[in-house]
């Protein structure tokens, strides 16, 4: 769980960096959680260099420039419809505004504002995404989706791919459709949470094969890793890193957590097409539209930035 770190700990955060430690280790001699560590760096470094006293003085200019309360606007109101509309969250709504310079109420008072609505009979609380499914528990159960040749564990990915740190690691996964047919195969960047999205007519390993190729293709010197779970669809694992000059990794079966990123990308597809629906009327233009919504949303996670900004324009997102 993240817990803001003090300004002893900073001080010896830094000091373990120049040292060369993993942030694993780091957090582990700070006794602390390792998402604090990558959080602090993230908010708290200067064009990616952490000192301690640099982290210390922008921890204390926001503190002491906590916006005072806004009078709730008739051009707040629009802003956020606009968005809504759009199908950011209140907290990508605020986020954003804050980092472009524009007045607006609390991501808190968004949030009050749509269930008023709702109350009086609106229909803005139908932009937000609702998650209501429930997890199973298969502690003992074991694969019987058959056996994959040559297949790599997660266990030996490159460490770095779990740091986040380099854009170019990639999560995949399937979305079938209504009666099993059709899906839709998607692609999540880790760093970036850029996300690729193809319509597929069926999920047999030669569909698979070449769709993910097409798909990665034009990015292929950002195709460093690719992870999936343990699915039969994915039998052509050894023909997608030939061709794409990349490493191919599978998650431990049942372990979806250990593709997380893209399990949560694909909640928020979801929101365009809910659980159980027909693909069948479902066109790959509408499958455009839908990624580029995806891209085009501030991310908390990104510092309120969007992925086609930190992955189709790092330089340029990295700089502002």
């Amino acid at each position: 769980m993240y817990k803001q770190i003090n300004q002893t700990q900073r001080y010896e955060l830094s000091a373990f960096l120049k040292a060369g430690l993993s942030k694993t280790s780091i957090a582990s001699q700070l006794g602390i959680d390792r998402s604090s560590i990558y959080r602090e760096i993230n908010r708290n470094s200067d064009n990616q260099k952490y000192t301690a006293s640099d982290a210390q003085q922008y921890t204390t200019d926001r503190k002491n420039h906590k916006r005072a309360p806004r009078k709730f606007t008739l051009g707040m109101k629009k802003l956020i419809l606009e968005k809504l509309k759009l199908y950011w969250s209140p907290e990508q709504i605020d986020g954003r505004c804050e980092i472009d310079g524009i007045s607006m109420v609390s991501h808190e008072t968004i949030y009050q504002y749509i269930w008023s609505d709702k109350a009086s009979g609106g229909d803005l609380y139908t932009y937000l995404r609702n998650s209501n499914k429930k997890y199973k528990k298969r502690y003992g159960k074991k694969d019987s989706r058959g056996q994959i040749p040559n297949k790599k564990n997660i266990s030996e990915r490159p460490a770095i791919v779990e740091e986040k740190q380099r854009i170019g690691d990639w999560e995949i996964d399937l979305i079938i459709g209504k009666n099993h047919k059709g899906a839709i195969l998607t692609a999540t960047e880790r760093k970036t949470c850029y996300e690729l999205m193809v319509l597929l007519p069926n999920k047999s390993s030669k569909t698979i094969k070449r769709a993910l190729i097409n798909l990665l293709a034009p990015y292929k010197d950002r195709v460093l890793t690719i992870t999936s779970d343990n699915g039969r669809e994915f039998y052509e694992q050894e023909a997608v890193a030939k061709k794409l000059s990349t490493l191919y990794y599978f998650a431990n079966p049942y372990c979806s957590w250990e593709r997380g990123l893209n399990e949560y990308q694909n909640k928020l597809i979801r929101q365009f097409i809910p659980k159980k629906s027909s693909f069948e009327l479902v066109t790959h233009k509408q499958i455009i539209t839908y990624q580029n919504l995806l891209n085009s949303r501030p991310r908390k996670n990104l510092n309120y930035k969007t992925p086609n900004e930190l992955f189709l324009y790092p330089s340029v997102a990295l700089a502002s």
